[in-house]
């Protein structure tokens, strides 16, 4: 990659661990949350899923304003707000507040991948390299984000804890108002595209910044090739968040006669529950995921993405299928098995990121992204609810086998986007 790459990398792979380190903070929270309030879980889960729902929804009018606007002003104005919610939830009374500063953590975190990820397809070079790296920042975010605040938690109070969480994203908002880039710099415009690299983008009279405006590029992104990619997309949200949600339930079925340190490091402690084995071994899936996302980014810039997809969602059926049998043959079957479904489950998120660039315009990237993480992270979410329908009518194993049907749907569109729409489709 050339200078100006590597300074949008790093921009958006700073961002990006910041909002995933910020995402998983807040179960830890959650627990000192019921502890402290007069408030059931299913109250707190209300509030909590407010948060989580709006980094989803927010997307889609984060993606319109990210081909307005300027995508790295637009990180920093989530980076800010995220600093500046929690900063308000380090002064939160009671649970009302809470609720207050988790919705705007989601509103101002759902900036974060249309934009960035929009910044990345036009101003990289070897932009599947980009996805890999911004990934695996994310995913350092996902893996450490939860040690870290538990961490804190032992020595301060939850509400100077949020503070001190405050820091990071201030000293990203100091970094990123040094890095210097060009925004288009991988793509090839004339001069009436070039304009998207600007502050705006308008045509003399302004119409594409209402409704009419947004209908209308909405109808132009969605080509065959994009409905397709936008349907795996929702494939795979829906496969990560049913298996991620309630995964260290399952593995703890696996190592509940696991001895000695393996066990819970404090047993009389308010945050013992998250730090059992299974906990460990949850973490350590999701580390591994960095790896995922290397590899899958490296793909990208090799193979047609489209077939790309097909082999790695026809990797996670079998994996869906064959985990509980192995993992169910002792403490070493299981932590290889966990190992290497990370690997494959993240390694297909730079793949359909770049699927996302290819059959978009450059100039609707933003558009195009926003709608990719309303089906990732909002439809998507629809997940958790069918993974807990089926693990209360089957058994575990009953329910992955019934789970590996959504990969397998994703695999036949992805076959399907390959074979039929063809890489003479794209846009990008």
């Amino acid at each position: 990659m050339n200078q100006n790459s590597r300074s949008i990398v790093s921009f958006t792979m700073v961002s990006h661990a910041i909002v995933h380190t910020y995402e998983l903070s807040i179960p830890i929270l959650v627990v000192i949350w019921l502890s402290e309030f007069s408030i059931t879980t299913a109250a707190i889960g209300t509030v909590v899923a407010v948060g989580y729902a709006l980094f989803g929804v927010g997307a889609l009018p984060s993606g319109v304003l990210a081909d307005r606007y300027s995508t790295k002003r637009l990180v920093l104005v989530g980076l800010a707000g995220m600093g500046a919610s929690f900063l308000l939830l380090s002064l939160a009374p009671g649970t009302a507040t809470i609720a207050l500063a988790l919705a705007l953590w989601g509103a101002f975190a759902s900036i974060h991948h249309p934009a960035s990820l929009s910044l990345i397809s036009t101003g990289v070079d070897e932009s599947g390299t980009g996805f890999a790296y911004h990934g695996m920042a994310g995913n350092l975010g996902i893996a450490f984000g939860p040690f870290l605040t538990a961490s804190l938690l032992v020595v301060f109070d939850w509400r100077v804890v949020a503070a001190l969480l405050v820091v990071p994203a201030a000293i990203a908002v100091v970094y990123a108002l040094s890095a210097e880039f060009d925004e288009m710099a991988a793509v090839d415009v004339d001069g009436t595209e070039a304009a998207a690299a600007g502050d705006t983008a308008t045509d003399a009279d302004g119409t594409e910044h209402g409704l009419l405006g947004f209908l209308a590029d909405t109808r132009a992104l969605f080509t065959v090739g994009f409905a397709l990619v936008l349907t795996v997309v929702v494939m795979n949200g829906l496969f990560y968040r049913g298996t991620l949600t309630f995964l260290p339930d399952v593995l703890g079925g696996f190592v509940t006669d696991v001895p000695g340190p393996f066990g819970r490091i404090a047993p009389d402690s308010a945050l013992a529950a998250e730090f059992d084995l299974a906990s460990y071994l949850y973490a350590g899936l999701l580390t591994v995921g960095i790896a995922g996302q290397y590899t899958g980014g490296k793909l990208t810039d090799r193979i047609p993405v489209a077939a790309g997809l097909a082999a790695v969602f026809t990797t996670l059926v079998a994996l869906a299928v064959a985990f509980v049998p192995v993992a169910s043959r002792g403490l070493v079957p299981l932590v290889a098995i966990s190992a290497v479904f990370g690997f494959v489950l993240f390694s297909i998120q730079p793949l359909y990121q770049a699927a996302i660039a290819a059959y978009s315009p450059p100039d609707g990237r933003g558009l195009s992204y926003g709608y990719t993480y309303l089906a990732n992270f909002g439809v998507g979410a629809a997940g958790a609810a069918i993974a807990g329908y089926l693990l209360g009518m089957t058994t575990v194993s009953q329910a992955f086998f019934l789970l590996a049907l959504v990969p397998a749907t994703g695999a036949v569109l992805a076959v399907v986007l390959y074979t039929v729409v063809g890489e003479e489709t794209r846009s990008g």
